[in-house]
């Protein structure tokens, strides 16, 4: 079998001081139906690279404005500290009062894209305030959206769709698929659109090898990241279970690296 080079590129990480509270807190998001990993930056590493991992996508989400500053910091620190292993991307919250400033510093350190959290920010998708920053990203930087859920009403496939349609400008990635728990109405609604990519976190434990490989086929490969969600997420099952499911080689490579490569500016 081809070894391919591959980027983990969903990745929560958090400051030794609050990553076993932190590890809990995105279990029970989960209603603890994932186990994850201790959450440890060490643990990321050791793992994926006994997988084949040779990137990570790394990233925190400001639960409050003023969280952003010093996660911004923080993982700009861990990126630098990686040797090249690690790419960040930055933190924003909407509801900030120094948006400006906040996207310039975010830029000023060197981070690839922004993640943003609609279920736990608890602001919709498609809120005016979340406009903001598409607006600031437009052009610039992607935008990592946590997306679905059956649970809530934040980032649901018809918000994703209308933000799509209203920023063409802005490229997006949608995390588990498009839109976890409801991944066939956020397939039927988002696929086609050339500024929506996907990611596979937090899927392959919750669907059929034969869903995914439908999902795959109505995005396709060109559209497709691979993502672990890490902590949660057995990065090596998950690996295999995308090897199995798509035989092209080609399709392979942009699944594993080279969308991402494109994407961020690797």
């Amino acid at each position: 079998m081809k070894e391919y080079s591959i980027i983990d590129c969903h990745c929560h990480i958090y400051p030794d001081g609050i990553v076993s509270k932190a590890v809990e807190a995105i279990e029970s998001f989960y209603d603890n139906r994932y186990k994850g990993a201790d959450g440890r930056i060490e643990t990321m590493r050791k793992n994926g690279e006994a997988s084949g991992v040779e990137g990570f996508i790394v990233f925190s989400v400001a639960t409050t404005p003023h969280q952003v500053h010093s996660i911004n910091n923080f993982i700009a620190e861990c990126v630098e500290k990686s040797g090249g292993v690690f790419t960040g991307l930055g933190a924003l919250h909407p509801d900030s009062e120094a948006l400006q400033s906040d996207f310039d510093e975010l830029c000023s350190l060197g981070l690839r894209g922004v993640k943003l959290h609609p279920d736990i920010q608890k602001i919709a998708i498609d809120d005016e305030r979340m406009k903001r920053i598409y607006r600031l990203c437009e052009g610039k930087l992607p935008v990592l959206l946590h997306t679905g859920d059956y649970r809530y009403d934040f980032s649901n496939p018809d918000r994703m769709k209308r933000i799509l349609d209203e920023f063409p400008g802005c490229t997006f990635i949608g995390a588990h698929l498009g839109g976890w728990s409801v991944w066939d109405e956020a397939v039927g609604k988002l696929s086609g659109y050339p500024n929506f990519y996907v990611d596979t976190s937090s899927c392959l434990c919750d669907i059929s090898p034969e869903k995914f490989s439908e999902l795959i086929e109505k995005y396709t490969p060109d559209k497709v990241l691979f993502g672990t969600d890490y902590p949660l997420g057995d990065v090596a099952g998950e690996i295999e279970v995308i090897r199995n499911s798509v035989k092209d080689e080609e399709s392979l490579e942009k699944i594993f690296y080279k969308n991402a490569q494109m994407l961020f500016n690797l």
